[in-house]
């Protein structure tokens, strides 16, 4: 899973402030300015290039896969680094590719041993590192690119996924880095990870592991890194990505402005894919593209744009060619009952909705003590929290219809998601919410109107929020239920990264966030709750023994029946000792002006730049 918001929270590049003067109705979506009035034409933006425009809504954190949690900053090394495997652009359900492997692997009957070999002919973009020129893809690439995530010195937050695949020997070999407090050893052989010749590579994990080519298909994490590019750079590293992708990094303004290229030494692919026979859009996508070179188009840019308005105006006045996730408080006047308004429409906006596969929690620090623990009394406080929180006035008010309400981790598209399943999670019951709280001794013991911890002392909740306009509307529907709980709330607004950094070190008492599935298994949500990731994907810092044995057993089962008894076993332990609160999965529409083509929304993988095309014939003057 990858941890995201749904709020923006950092500086808006100043290159687009003059957004900000268009007037209240285009402000509101109810009319569109006139077409070629802002946004420069192609060939006097770029030399004639194609060039696709868009936005951020939060800062990317960098560039080196090891030091990556964030969505944003991975949306970015998708499309610069490669996997071994990737995802069909337009199968639905997800279909797993060879991308810089010649074929799908050779795995053991017992799903311990997997062979792959790699394509010859693959090179890295030309760099100062190499020379100044380019270099071939060799499978101790890849061997180094894992071997990074285990080395202690870049304390990954992605490290518990290959922990857990347990790949013989790397395990090993950073608890001895850790514990001689010695340099990681990247020259040992690592029995589990082995470069047979030049383009064979064996992966070898200690237990039964039938999926775990959805891990080597995370190219934005687990794509090949050249050893030569990372020791060039060394600190710098996160801002000289260089893979052998369709786009290479050309500039970067952190927080303000990032710029690729197409890659020129990217080799010959050709536009494929396997859409359903009765998947009339994918059909229709693949009868114009197929055959085509990737990537169609030759320059994208990024601009990061933290207010939902601007970011909102900058499409409306085609500064932007594409919106991504338009914001809930524009969506009734630009799609209204998930229709292009049709204002919109005449000008030729597209709009694409879809049910993302994601999840937004609030998660309680499980070693905080007022708000964690796990007696009868500290259970009653955040069940009875979670009742009185009202998910269906958040979904309408907040976020203007745009989600279904959660009732466990588990998320749309993925193993495990029940889409009959029925919990309290979904319930607003503030009765039964102010019930347990006297049952359990949260009452007011001295008469100033707010309740405090049974011993008497103090209870006051501090939730941690960004400083930006939906956390502040998300803030004030927090503020009224607990008010109608007796429950004393405060808030603690920092920036984003600030408050992943914060959660990640156990210094937050509840926080609001958002997860997005970065593969079809299920079990990705449920490492939210596994001990041993405590820091990394289990914010929550929980800690259930049980839950623990499932999350192990669930590892080595090939889907069906007794892995999803699992699943539901998972989800009731999740739901009785309360660590989070599941609100809600949401719809995503994004939004692109007509001369943007080829556009689809992936489930949960993150590259699709390669896949679209400007076509300037639609573009007014």
């Amino acid at each position: 899973m990858s941890t995201d918001s749904d709020t923006s929270s950092l500086p808006i590049d100043p290159s687009r402030r003059q957004v900000l003067g268009l007037s209240a109705a285009a402000a509101a979506g109810l009319v569109m300015p006139a077409l070629g009035m802002a946004a420069p034409a192609p060939t006097e933006a770029a030399g004639g290039k194609k060039v696709l425009r868009y936005a951020f809504q939060i800062a990317e954190t960098g560039f080196d896969p090891p030091k990556l949690s964030d969505i944003y900053s991975r949306i970015v090394t998708q499309h610069i680094f490669e996997g071994l495997f990737t995802y069909d652009h337009l199968a639905r359900p997800a279909k797993i590719k060879p991308l810089t492997a010649a074929a799908m692997p050779e795995i053991s009957a017992d799903f311990r041993v997997y062979t792959v070999k790699i394509k010859p002919g693959i090179y890295f973009a030309s760099d100062e590192a190499f020379g100044g020129k380019p270099r071939e893809l060799v499978a101790q690439d890849y061997v180094y690119a894992l071997k990074r995530f285990a080395d202690p010195a870049n304390k990954a937050p992605p490290w518990g996924d290959l922990e857990e695949a347990d790949f013989i020997g790397l395990n090993a070999l950073r608890e001895e880095s850790l514990a001689k407090r010695t340099p990681f050893d990247y020259d040992r052989e690592v029995p589990g990870l082995r470069a047979l010749d030049r383009y064979t590579i064996r992966f070898e994990v200690a237990a039964a592991r039938p999926r775990l080519l959805e891990l080597l298909a995370g190219g934005d994490l687990y794509g090949a890194v050249a050893r030569e590019v990372v020791e060039h750079y060394g600190e710098q590293i996160p801002a000289h990505p260089v893979g052998t992708g369709p786009f290479k990094l050309v500039q970067w303004r952190r927080s303000s402005l990032i710029v690729l290229e197409r890659n020129p030494e990217y080799r010959e692919m050709l536009y494929a894919a396997e859409p359903a026979a009765d998947d009339a859009e994918g059909q229709a996508l693949l009868a114009r593209f197929k055959g085509r070179r990737l990537p169609m188009i030759d320059r994208v840019e990024v601009s990061i744009i933290e207010e939902n308005q601007p970011r909102w105006l900058s499409f409306l006045n085609q500064q932007n060619d594409f919106v991504e996730r338009v914001p809930e408080e524009f969506i009734i006047t630009a799609m209204p009952g998930g229709q292009v308004a049709p204002n919109l429409k005449r000008h030729g906006v597209q709009g694409y909705r879809v049910l993302t596969s994601d999840i937004v929690l609030t998660l309680y620090n499980m070693e905080h003590p007022v708000i964690g623990g796990y007696t009868p009394e500290r259970v009653a406080l955040r069940r009875a929290i979670n009742l009185g929180v009202d998910i269906q006035r958040e979904i309408d008010q907040v976020r203007r219809g745009q989600g279904i309400k959660a009732q466990a981790m588990e998320v749309p598209n993925t193993t495990g998601y029940d889409p009959h399943f029925k919990s309290e999670m979904s319930d607003y019951d503030p009765a039964r919410a102010r019930a347990l709280l006297d049952m359990f001794g949260y009452v007011d013991k001295n008469g100033d109107g707010w309740r405090e911890q049974p011993d008497g002392s103090p209870l006051v909740l501090v939730k941690h929020t960004q400083p930006d306009q939906k956390s502040r509307q998300l803030d004030e529907l927090w503020q009224r239920n607990m008010n109608a709980l007796g429950l004393k709330i405060e808030f603690s607004a920092n920036k984003w990264p600030e408050n992943l950094r914060a959660a990640q070190a156990g210094s937050v008492m509840i926080w609001g966030v958002a997860s997005s599935a970065a593969q079809p298994d299920g079990q990705g949500a449920l490492g939210r709750l596994y001990g041993p990731l405590k820091g990394s994907a289990n914010l929550a810092r929980f800690e259930n023994k049980t839950l623990d044995e499932i999350y192990l057993k669930m590892q080595g089962l090939p889907d069906g029946p007794e892995r999803n008894a699992l699943f539901r076993e998972a989800k009731r332990i999740a739901i009785a000792y309360a660590p989070y609160k599941c609100h809600l999965h949401r719809y995503v529409t994004d939004m692109a002006h007509p001369w943007i083509v080829g556009y689809r929304r992936p489930d949960f993988w993150q590259d699709w730049w390669q896949y679209v095309d400007v076509d300037d014939s639609k573009r007014k003057a």
